[in-house]
């Protein structure tokens, strides 16, 4: 389930969780709640979607809840509920990674268009996670040197000078530089810049 794209519910109140999943299912949008934020946690390694959190919870509140998941590495988009008096809370939700913050009581409407878009943000996220990860194989698979050149490479420096930098004759670049080009699946030099860049290494 973790690869699904769900929304997941965090409330403490069963009347809010029964009525959000009913919202949710009637139009078509799968939903998985949580009683605590401790038991998302626990259940959720490696959540897909996008989340709705109450900012007021006994235990792990909405704020940590969203400290955890940056701590943990989830770039989960999330949606804060919260009551009217607890704005500045939401604001402070935002500044800890959340997308959107909807005031109690809302209308169906607004919480789904709301819900939409996180969940449109979180699939364009999985698709970039994705090829981030396909990249990084091919870089994996580069040999010391091979990785050297391409760091060169990505530097903007012609042959000549990757040739000087590395102690190696200009002919043996371009073996090299086919090979990158080969590995990294990169029809021209243009591409294999976007493509590391992609996975920036530092370099």
């Amino acid at each position: 389930m973790s690869g699904e794209m769900l929304v997941h519910v965090v409330d403490d109140d069963l009347a809010v969780r029964q009525s959000l999943a009913f919202l949710l299912a009637s139009d078509g949008i799968p939903v998985r709640l949580h009683d605590s934020a401790g038991a998302f946690l626990e259940a959720v390694a490696q959540p897909a979607g996008c989340l709705v959190t109450d900012v007021r919870m006994p235990g792990i509140d909405g704020i940590e809840l969203l400290r955890r998941l940056k701590a943990r590495g989830d770039a989960l988009p999330v949606i804060v509920m919260t009551g009217h008096a607890d704005v500045p809370l939401a604001v402070a939700a935002m500044r800890e990674g959340a997308v959107d913050f909807i005031e109690k009581p809302f209308d169906d409407e607004v919480f789904l268009t709301a819900v939409r878009a996180a969940l449109d943000r979180g699939r364009k996220s999985a698709g970039r996670d994705a090829v981030a990860a396909e990249i990084r194989q091919r870089v994996a698979a580069l040999s010391e040197r091979e990785l050297q050149v391409l760091d060169e490479l990505v530097a903007g420096k012609p042959n000549k000078v990757i040739a000087q930098d590395l102690g190696i004759s200009p002919r043996t670049v371009e073996i090299y530089r086919a090979n990158v080009m080969a590995k990294m699946q990169a029809g021209s030099l243009a591409e294999l810049v976007r493509t590391a860049l992609i996975v920036d290494r530092g370099a």
